[in-house]
């Protein structure tokens, strides 16, 4: 019987398996006293070296489709569960362990005045983004994700430069980690970025004093109160109708997926991050990151034109940032193409990364 079928109340018996679905090795390796479960094919290889950052509540799995066809044209591939995902660790997220590992530590933040983008694309008047996370100390922030990719590439890799490849929201924490540490990655590969309609800066401004304390009280009520709701939303069959809505493929939602992204959630402490996360209204987002000065890589950006949750012509018009090469959208597809679409992502990701080596 399939370990996702297991009642959420039985997460302590939740074990990261010896290997994928795909037959790759699970490994582990120690950051700042946790453990990050990553995946890598073509190690040995002398080609390029590519690391991929998943999405919102989702693992190194969700790249299972991608590893094989990438290490298999010459490439080291390696995927990562960043902290509090998949099966790396989950510490509570302000407790004294996980408040110690923090990426906002030493950040001076604020709430700078800074340009984003419309669903229609326009460049909006400077505005305050708040930088830092609402729960004071809490870990799960993308500083703390960006300083694990770069130790990762750093300590693991071990190469000259990596690309980095990113969906979701896992672009923020790849965009920061170019910013953060340029002379370690020498391209982004962005797969349907993540413009955060939560953040305090999407909402109108007119309407933000009155929007952000509701929302605030929902995000304080979920994490002293979520983990029935969790429980309940654990399940396979709710999981699967989450996933048909990103995925304009329905058929694509196997149990294979369900079991891969649902698996892990099982585990203790994964409601806490669930709600912490859904808290973080604030934080770096994907405009100011593109024209941040420090970010000297180039960055390609493809897209699901048929995706609910990201709005095309706030996509597009990444084009004017210098720092984005091309963007490409793909119809008929949703918010993972990586994982729809695979046999039209790899070829776009491996191009970009010999574009890289010229």
């Amino acid at each position: 019987m399939s370990v996702c079928l297991l009642l959420p109340a039985i997460a302590n018996a939740v074990v990261m398996p010896a290997v994928s679905p795909t037959g790759v090795a699970n490994k582990l390796w120690s950051w700042r006293g946790f453990d990050v479960r990553y995946q890598c094919l073509g190690e040995a290889q002398q080609g390029p070296s590519l690391l991929l950052v998943h999405g919102l509540f989702v693992n190194a799995d969700h790249w299972r489709r991608n590893l094989p066809a990438l290490a298999e044209a010459g490439c080291r591939v390696y995927a990562i569960d960043l902290l509090g995902s998949g099966y790396s660790s989950k510490p509570f997220p302000t407790s004294a362990e996980a408040r110690a590992v923090s990426g906002e530590k030493g950040r001076k933040l604020g709430t700078p005045e800074q340009s984003i983008g419309s669903a229609s694309g326009e460049e909006l008047p400077p505005r305050p983004v708040a930088l830092a996370h609402p729960v004071e100390g809490s870990v799960y922030n993308f500083y703390t994700w960006a300083e694990q990719l770069a130790d990762f590439t750093r300590e693991v890799i071990g190469c000259e430069k990596a690309t980095l490849v990113a969906n979701s929201i896992g672009t923020i924490s790849a965009l920061q980690a170019a910013v953060d540490r340029p002379e370690l990655f020498n391209g982004v590969f962005v797969v349907n970025p993540n413009f955060r309609e939560l953040h305090s800066a999407e909402q109108p401004p007119l309407l933000r004093p009155l929007v952000m304390p509701l929302v605030g009280a929902v995000q304080q009520a979920l994490r002293d109160n979520g983990q029935p709701l969790f429980d309940s939303l654990a399940k396979p069959a709710t999981v699967s109708a989450i996933l048909k809505e990103p995925y304009y493929d329905a058929a694509q939602v196997t149990d294979e997926l369900v079991d891969v992204l649902l698996t892990p959630l099982l585990r203790e402490g994964s409601a806490d991050v669930v709600f912490d996360t859904l808290s973080y209204s604030a934080g770096p987002l994907p405009e100011p990151l593109l024209a941040d000065e420090r970010l000297s890589a180039p960055v390609q950006v493809c897209f699901g034109e048929a995706d609910p949750w990201t709005p095309p012509a706030r996509v597009r018009a990444l084009e004017r940032f210098d720092s984005v090469q091309r963007v490409v959208g793909l119809p008929g597809v949703g918010h993972c193409p990586h994982d729809e679409a695979p046999q039209l992502v790899n070829p776009m990701i491996l191009e970009f990364v010999k574009g890289l080596q010229a």
